[in-house]
């Protein structure tokens, strides 16, 4: 049976239609398409701010309970450096003692696991016996051992006292005395005591220092002599010292 001229009329604008009605459902799809991507954006950005904000509580958290380990070497260095010194009350030489970390500790000193940068200073110490020199020892507040440094030590045995700290603070003659175990006081170096004639003074740059010159404070470049013997060895004490360029 043939078509009725009315169906071939409107075959024409059905398939518009029908193509009009699929371009429709395309679109719908795809607006919840990017409806759906935008509210994931959304999610995904909120979700990862939330979790951004707690690391960071997380750490603050942390750090106020576990304080850094420059923040617990700050708090055993002391603000103001022991003015006196113990150890041993023999004859010179002095040797470097055996034990460096018990020696650092005793002068109230932490041991480092590498030398600070933040206060990096060298002072030079002369200590003069009899007319003769006495030997300031290499290695002084180094544990070798442990590869553990005092923020005061020497390196060689040239005199030159390192200080290099992760922070800044003073640091005494008598810290270095102590790490160096030998007795120091106004009248006393290690078992030399003054009397009998023989005295016992303490210049800083060639200026007599007065008092207990374990009390004396290290600055760069400064140059500190300990002069042990009779009046007439006290004329000409060092007054400097010529540090290596850079130092």
């Amino acid at each position: 049976m043939s078509k009725s001229a009315w169906e071939i009329m409107t075959m024409p604008s059905q398939s518009k239609s029908r193509s009009a009605s699929a371009a429709a459902a395309r679109e719908a799809v795809e607006r919840a398409r990017r409806r759906e991507r935008r509210q994931h954006r959304l999610f995904w950005g909120i979700g990862g701010g939330l979790v951004a904000v707690l690391l960071v509580a997380v750490g603050l958290a942390v750090a106020l309970n576990h304080p850094a380990h420059g923040d617990a070497v700050t708090a055993t260095i002391p603000a103001t450096p022991a003015a006196t010194a113990e150890g041993r009350t023999d004859q010179p030489p002095w040797p470097t003692p055996a034990d460096a970390t018990n020696r650092v500790q005793a002068a109230g000193l932490p041991m480092l696991g590498t030398e600070g940068t933040i206060e990096h200073i060298h002072a030079h110490l002369d200590v003069i016996v009899d007319g003769k020199p006495v030997t300031v020892p290499a290695q002084i507040g180094i544990d070798g051992a442990s590869g553990q440094i005092s923020p005061l030590h020497t390196h060689d045995t040239t005199g030159v006292l390192h200080v290099e700290s992760p922070v800044k603070a003073d640091f005494s003659l008598g810290q270095f005395f102590t790490e160096w175990q030998v007795a120091l006081s106004e009248n006393q170096v290690g078992g030399l005591t003054a009397g009998d004639g023989k005295v016992l003074h303490a210049y800083v740059n060639g200026k007599p220092y007065s008092g207990n010159p374990a009390g004396i404070i290290l600055h760069a470049h400064d140059e500190i002599a300990l002069v042990y013997g009779t009046p007439a060895q006290q004329a000409d004490p060092p007054s400097s010292y010529a540090f290596p360029a850079g130092e």
